[in-house]
């Protein structure tokens, strides 16, 4: 059976020209299904095979720079404290999503294999992933270059890489920290695997705008999928009223909320987690979230189904007069 079932001529030719690479270099070639999580969708589907089993698996959106990776660094972190084995993967080009918990930039598994000419046999597993803030596992998935390539490629490469090193068996908690709000056939790969989803949001328009689109493209996984939405972290904002506004039109709700202090952009530039700084009024107050939000996560929060809205209407919720 052809890995390919697409209706778009276009689609179909530059999927198959995009396996055809892949079967030269010996990889696995994902299988594209038109419309499977969505109308007029192109989704990656990933081998069945290649399910994290035993872990709770968390993946983390949100609009383009809302402070994603300092979210997930610091929810990793306070899962750890909490004496959970806990593995990071970073799923965007840019690479720094372990940058607190490791103290610098990792290489990405797609740079790594590329030194290797695809040959992940060569690979060991201290190539790709690093230990970082107690002993919180560290690896950075990368993406493909520019305009080119498929993001769901690059996690399922590393969820198999992960899976024949047998690197999930003893993990508590897997979190996907995942590029801007690219809701696409491939960055929503990580939906694939996910048992909840959260989105981290601040209390603005842009940010609510990109949350709707996530929820939206949650729910068309969910439909295939075991992901469900646990809920929004508001994160560097003093109010959350337009936040709570939104989340109360639709049948959302905010499960966070981390303040816009100084204390979290100091640690960033300091290479660390929150965990690792000194114990300021502010720093253990936003410790003591992250600690209340991990605890919560992993008890299992009650799914969510909101009902995202149409775009005329969340202007007229949250637009300008």
């Amino acid at each position: 059976m052809s890995p390919l079932d697409l209706k778009n001529p276009p689609a179909a030719r530059a999927a198959e020209r995009e396996a055809k690479g892949l079967r030269a270099k010996g990889l696995a070639v994902p299988h594209l299904r038109r419309g499977q999580d969505g109308e007029g969708s192109v989704q990656v589907h990933q081998d069945s095979s290649m399910k994290i089993e035993g872990a709770k698996v968390f993946s983390v959106y949100g609009k383009g720079g809302i402070g994603k990776s300092t979210t997930s660094s610091n929810l990793s972190a306070a899962f750890s404290m909490l004496g959970k084995r806990v593995l990071q993967i970073g799923c965007d080009p840019k690479h720094d999503s372990t940058f607190t918990l490791t103290g610098q930039l990792q290489p990405t598994v797609i740079d790594i294999l590329k030194e290797v000419d695809f040959h992940a046999e060569e690979l060991r597993p201290e190539d790709f992933v690093t230990e970082g803030f107690n002993g919180v596992q560290c690896i950075e998935a990368g993406g493909p270059p520019a305009g080119t390539g498929c993001g769901g490629y690059v996690v399922g490469q590393t969820v198999k890489l992960l899976k024949q090193h047998h690197l999930l068996d003893d993990t508590d908690v897997v979190i996907f920290d995942v590029l801007g709000d690219v809701v696409c056939g491939g960055f929503a790969a990580p939906l694939q695997h996910a048992d909840a989803a959260v989105i981290v949001t601040a209390n603005d328009f842009d940010s609510i705008y990109a949350m709707n689109r996530i929820i939206a493209a949650v729910k068309a996984k969910s439909t295939n999928y075991k992901v469900r939405l646990a809920g929004c972290i508001a994160n560097r904002s003093r109010a959350t009223d337009e936040v709570d506004r939104f989340c109360d039109k639709v049948g959302f709700k905010r499960i966070g909320h981390m303040p816009d202090v100084d204390a979290i952009r100091r640690s960033r530039l300091k290479k660390k987690t929150l965990f690792e700084m000194p114990d300021e009024e502010d720093i253990v107050s936003c410790r003591a979230e992250y600690i209340r939000l991990a605890e919560s996560l992993f008890s299992g929060l009650d799914p969510l189904s909101p009902s995202p809205l149409e775009d005329r209407d969340i202007f007229e919720l949250l637009g300008f007069d």
